[in-house]
């Protein structure tokens, strides 16, 4: 029963997150791209390191996924939903870098990096995770943020609660 929740409950999470992307902004400012699109970059960025960390990176080293651990099945749950909300929020930022020449200059050797955590949710869903795995998801999030720190777009955390995980 708890895997049907789980898969559920990443299912609803994942096409929650399938909103708008760009953050809006209007085409053809004259300014090179969309006024706004460094500050959108650093947002979309912001929430998805937070969720990466709070929700996947931090319980996966605290040993919460491993099999037995207390509280295993809502630490794979709520990392489920990170996951899917990570990669829809790096997939924005991209989205909105690609609007500002710094940014999309900056952003172009990981945008691939970024599409290759699409299989994310469902391998924390399924509980197959691994230390390789949770790495990269770091990996890729501390590039993004030092791609926008290269472009004037400095990238904090921001951890979103689980209800804005959930969409």
């Amino acid at each position: 029963m708890p895997a049907a929740l789980l898969a559920c409950a990443l299912l609803a999470g994942t096409a929650a997150c399938g909103g708008d992307e760009s953050g809006g902004g209007s085409a053809g400012t004259g300014d090179g791209g969309k006024k706004g699109d460094k500050a959108k970059f650093a947002a979309n960025a912001g929430l998805a390191a937070g969720a990466a960390h709070q929700w996947i990176v931090k319980p996966f080293r605290e040993g919460k996924f491993k099999k037995g651990a207390d509280g295993r099945t809502g630490a794979m749950l709520k990392a489920g939903l990170a996951g899917g909300f990570t990669y829809n929020r790096l997939q924005a930022a991209l989205k909105n870098a690609r609007n500002d020449p710094d940014l999309k200059k900056a952003v172009e050797p990981i945008d691939q990096s970024v599409k290759d955590l699409k299989g994310l949710p469902q391998k924390l869903k399924d509980g197959d995770v691994n230390k390789s795995e949770v790495d990269t998801v770091q990996k890729v999030v501390d590039n993004v943020k030092e791609a926008g720190r290269k472009a004037g777009a400095e990238v904090k955390d921001n951890v979103p609660s689980l209800s804005e995980l959930r969409g």
